[in-house]
């Protein structure tokens, strides 16, 4: 039996409230609400749906659910979703609600952290493995269908055209496009517009793509996990906004269009409803009940403890960790001392140490805010050093005139800060100390900082960071998430073109970005799934989560537990590969 593998392209964040229908109030403020009614197959029970939606359908639009479950969305007053709410064949009513959108050397960690993996990604570009199926860029070199056998004739899904969407930009590797009306707007086009949809679809299932970097930047081969797999998108964000009556939309085709992996790296902020108001909840459940698998992000506001999101038991919930891949920005002093910064920038100084280098210890020189720089005599075309500070401006920095920055820091992050077209790097407060020596014992103290580079294998790795989601889950302490964590940290992946946010001036537009979250981590896990479900096409949801959790790594390359950034400590409770237990 062939397989089918849907790549749902959303975010992350999460939902919230209760919802109704029926009375006329024509008076009242109205919102959408979402009314749930389970998953009867029953001729009676699509029989309720028509007779409530009838009740709206004369005054509203209606968007109608039925392929997978029973229900419907619409505008609705709070006493309409009030009586709604208290009707037999309601499980119940929800405002609709606003979720959130939450990624090359990540796959070869992965690989040298396990000789197995070899065997399995031999399997997904296996030709008789092809016809897994997995907003989006399609231009995109990652969903190039060369070589890609015809469309299974068990797909039921379509291509939708919209605002520069044709149907023709889907082939035999991007084969279903769909989107959806969001809020009060409409998304005209499954055509992917900020880049996130891009990138974690061809994380999971992009073609390889040779020589591909961020201008320079972690260059290498980028490819998915399963590279010969299938994707279809559902477009259900505009923007960061993701809206729940659209994901539940979205669930309900997706089952219908006959797909196997289902991935979301979106999520809702504070995850505090009950599962039968939770709009992934709701479509997850229905979905994992047709033998789709679920995966889903965990959410971006770690490390507060139950900030885990996307908790429902049928769904395999991904956290994030770095990879071994260290972004470096050395700093050479005159008198040839080097010192390693952790930093990403694009404007190369000259390699010889040849600028002045200013310390403003004691002033407000010392911090790397550009209101600080009060005196741009003392900074202008020197090279700083000072604390760095959250509310930096690169831009800002550089118009002070300055032709560097050097910040200071108690500890490094797990991510290497972006600087731009600003030469800049940020140290350890230990080696800071020793280059504030050298300033203050030499008569003409410079330096330089040189280009960032890809250092690796950096130790050690992976490292669970401040901002994956932890558990336990709220209101259910008996139910431990995330299941698993997998790359989310600065990851290379394919990207929209002509993105002006990330074209630095007098440069191409990039066709790969590189940005980190537990959206990121997501897709290698659907990935992974879609390796396992091409070689077992009869495993259900339930036995691939459980291989994938049982069969994980719980070390580091230094061969010991996995660590997370706060504290630096292991994990506790045991984690297996970014399982949490």
């Amino acid at each position: 039996m062939k397989s089918l593998v849907f790549y749902l392209v959303f975010s992350f964040l999460f939902l919230s409230k209760n919802i109704g229908v029926v009375e006329m109030h024509d008076l009242e403020a109205r919102r959408t609400h979402v009314v749930y009614m389970g998953s009867s197959n029953s001729s009676a029970a699509k029989d309720m749906l028509n007779k409530l939606v009838e009740n709206v359908v004369q005054r509203n639009e209606v968007r109608v659910y039925q392929h997978g479950f029973l229900g419907f969305a619409a505008p609705l007053s709070v006493l309409e979703a009030a009586e709604l709410a208290t009707h037999p064949a309601v499980v119940s009513v929800f405002p609709d609600p606003i979720l959130k959108l939450q990624t090359t050397r990540s796959w070869d960690f992965l690989k040298a952290e396990t000789s197995s993996f070899r065997r399995v990604t031999h399997i997904a570009s296996s030709p008789k493995k092809s016809d897994t199926i997995i907003g989006v860029w399609p231009e995109s070199e990652s969903f190039n269908d060369k070589g890609m056998h015809p469309i299974p004739s068990r797909w039921k899904g379509e291509c939708m055209e919209g605002s520069n969407f044709k149907s023709s930009n889907c082939n035999r590797k991007l084969i279903g496009a769909r989107y959806y009306k969001l809020g009060k707007s409409i998304a005209v086009s499954p055509r992917d517009t900020d880049g996130h949809g891009t990138h974690v679809a061809s994380t999971a299932g992009g073609n390889p793509v040779h020589n591909a970097s961020f201008y320079g930047i972690a260059a290498g081969t980028a490819r998915g996990a399963a590279p010969s797999t299938r994707i279809a998108v559902y477009r259900v964000c505009k923007g960061d906004n993701c809206f729940g009556s659209a994901v539940l939309a979205a669930f309900d085709d997706a089952i219908k269009d006959g797909v196997d992996v289902l991935s979301l790296s979106i999520g809702v902020v504070k995850p505090k409803s009950p599962l039968f108001k939770d709009p992934i909840a709701i479509g997850s459940f229905h979905a994992v009940q047709k033998g789709i698998t679920v995966v889903c992000a965990a959410g971006n506001f770690g490390p507060s403890p139950q900030s885990v999101a996307n908790f429902a038991p049928w769904i395999i919930t991904v956290g994030a960790t770095t990879i071994d891949r260290f972004f470096e920005s050395r700093i050479v002093l005159g008198n040839k001392r080097v010192f390693q910064g952790e930093g990403i920038n694009f404007y190369a100084l000259k390699k010889s140490p040849v600028y002045e280098l200013v310390d403003g210890s004691g002033n407000e020189t010392r911090i790397c805010k550009p209101k600080s720089l009060v005196e741009k005599s003392k900074v202008n075309g020197k090279i700083v050093l000072c604390n760095f500070d959250r509310g930096y401006d690169p831009y800002q920095l550089r118009s002070s005139k300055a032709v560097g920055v050097i910040g200071i820091r108690g500890k490094l992050n797990s991510e290497a800060k972006f600087f731009g077209i600003l030469p800049a790097t940020v140290i350890l407060s230990k080696d800071a100390s020793k280059i504030s020596k050298y300033i203050g014992s030499s008569r003409k103290p410079v330096a330089t900082i040189l280009a960032t580079r890809s250092v690796f294998p950096h130790k050690p790795a992976p490292i669970v960071p401040n901002f994956s989601a932890r558990g336990p889950v709220f209101g259910l302490a008996n139910l431990i998430k995330p299941d698993i964590v997998a790359p989310g940290v600065q990851i290379l992946a394919s990207w929209i073109d002509n993105d002006p946010h990330i074209t630095f001036p007098g440069k191409e537009a990039p066709q790969f970005s590189i940005i980190s979250g537990t959206s990121m981590a997501c897709p290698h896990v659907s990935g992974i799934v879609v390796v396992i479900k091409s070689h077992n096409p009869t495993w259900t949801p339930a036995i691939i989560r459980s291989a994938i959790m049982t069969t994980a790594i719980g070390t580091d390359n230094l061969k010991e537990p996995i660590q997370q950034q706060q504290q630096h400590q292991s994990l506790n409770p045991k984690m297996i590969w970014g399982r949490l237990t």
